[in-house]
């Protein structure tokens, strides 16, 4: 992995903070609303090593000869939930991580832009620096907020997850916090600092209404939403105006015999160029005795494109291009070996003159009680000049504590 490196004091005492961090919650107890008279608190996330062989086709001169990088990553998350009474309840998430390695040495200072990119919002709560030498630090609050609950309604205020989405992979209706499925590591998603109002009227059945707060109009996003059960389908219905696009779309999940049958699809309307673009996918999974699972599905986006190699890993998706290619399919599976160990395979395989095909395989060992250890491999397909080429190949070694 990547080369060894003088510890400047710097990172040493960051290093120090983050220990405290981790070990606050291991040796308080967390408490329930009422418990003791006090105010009542839950504690919980985790610490994760990961270090990452990333092989590259030659790149722009930028770049060294060499296309073989390592790096390392030291990852903590703190989860706190504090109940001010019983109404009233405040969430924090704070993630924190170390870097070490050639992204860091061949990027600079825009390693630090890429992850502020992560939690941008419309106060800045993240800071990080990185070194000459290789070495970076990120801090970020990406959960923030406050939530006020009183029988059927609910608020909540600040930076939070708004997941809008239904389906597996893509979801076109997650027009808060459209997330990249090669990101495997953030399982939590960005969060936007918004105010979301919902309302309860029955059995499956919600009305919502969310605002994405930005400086400008022309940045944030303004969406209502009503979910129902009808047929033993969820189903959902949304409206508003994301951006400089008025948008309209619905989703649902449910049955096809004994498979799961889910979908959405969101249309964009730009009145400045009178234009309109369309995002829809829909999987069918299906579980069988002995844990094996299959989910095949397609993603269609009129923005997208069905010509060219482009980079999959550096790609930024929006609701209205949440993969690059104009059609995709996609085929997962997934089994469970042993209750220790399970596997899965995800292929994804854009038509079109380059053939694009990404694959990613995935094995979880469970090797104690809140200890898990993943091997995730990452590889990037297509056929360029009448050949085929594997411009992205990329393996990862994970170890995780919960807490």
């Amino acid at each position: 992995m990547a080369g060894s490196f003088q510890m400047r004091p710097w990172i040493a005492k960051r290093l120090r903070w983050a220990g405290l961090l981790v070990l606050l919650p291991l040796t308080a107890p967390a408490q329930t609303p009422g418990a003791g008279g006090g105010k009542a608190w839950q504690a919980s996330g985790y610490v994760k090593a990961l270090q990452s062989a990333i092989f590259l086709e030659p790149l722009p001169p930028r770049f060294p000869a060499a296309t073989q990088l390592y790096d390392n990553l030291i990852h903590h998350r703190l989860n706190l939930d504090w109940y001010a009474g019983e109404h009233l309840s405040l969430q924090l998430g704070w993630r924190n991580r170390l870097f070490w390695g050639d992204q860091v040495r061949l990027f600079g200072a825009s390693f630090i832009d890429q992850q502020d990119g992560d939690a941008a919002g419309l106060i800045d709560l993240s800071r990080g620096h990185a070194s000459s030498s290789g070495v970076a630090v990120h801090t970020t609050l990406d959960r923030l907020y406050a939530t006020w609950t009183r029988g059927a309604w609910e608020i909540h205020l600040g930076r939070q997850r708004i997941n809008w989405g239904i389906s597996t992979l893509w979801n076109p209706n997650d027009l808060f916090n459209t997330f990249s499925f090669v990101d495997f590591d953030y399982e939590e998603r960005p969060g936007s600092d918004a105010l979301r109002i919902l309302r309860y009227l029955g059995f499956a059945a919600r009305a919502e209404l969310a605002i994405r707060l930005a400086d400008h109009l022309d940045e944030s996003v303004i969406a209502a939403l009503y979910a129902f059960n009808r047929a033993e389908y969820d189903v959902q219905l949304l409206a508003g105006r994301m951006q400089t696009d008025w948008v309209l779309g619905a989703g649902w999940a449910g049955a096809l015999g004994q498979a799961g049958f889910k979908g959405e699809w969101t249309a964009f309307y730009d009145p400045g160029a009178d234009r309109i673009d369309l995002a829809a996918t829909a999987t069918v999974d299906y579980m069988w005795p002995g844990s094996l699972y299959l989910n095949a599905g397609f993603l269609y986006t009129s923005t997208g494109t069905t010509d060219g190699a482009l980079d999959l890993f550096g790609y930024r998706p929006s609701p209205k291009t949440l993969y690059p290619f104009t059609y995709s399919l996609l085929l997962t599976s997934s089994y469970t070996f042993t209750p220790l160990l399970n596997g899965s395979l995800t292929l994804i395989y854009s038509p079109g003159p380059s053939h694009t095909t990404f694959l990613n395989p995935t094995l979880t060992l469970s090797i104690a009680d809140n200890w898990d250890l993943t091997l995730v491999g990452q590889l990037e397909a297509l056929r360029r000049d009448d050949t085929g080429t594997l411009p992205v190949r990329a393996a990862f070694l994970r170890l995780r504590f919960s807490y």
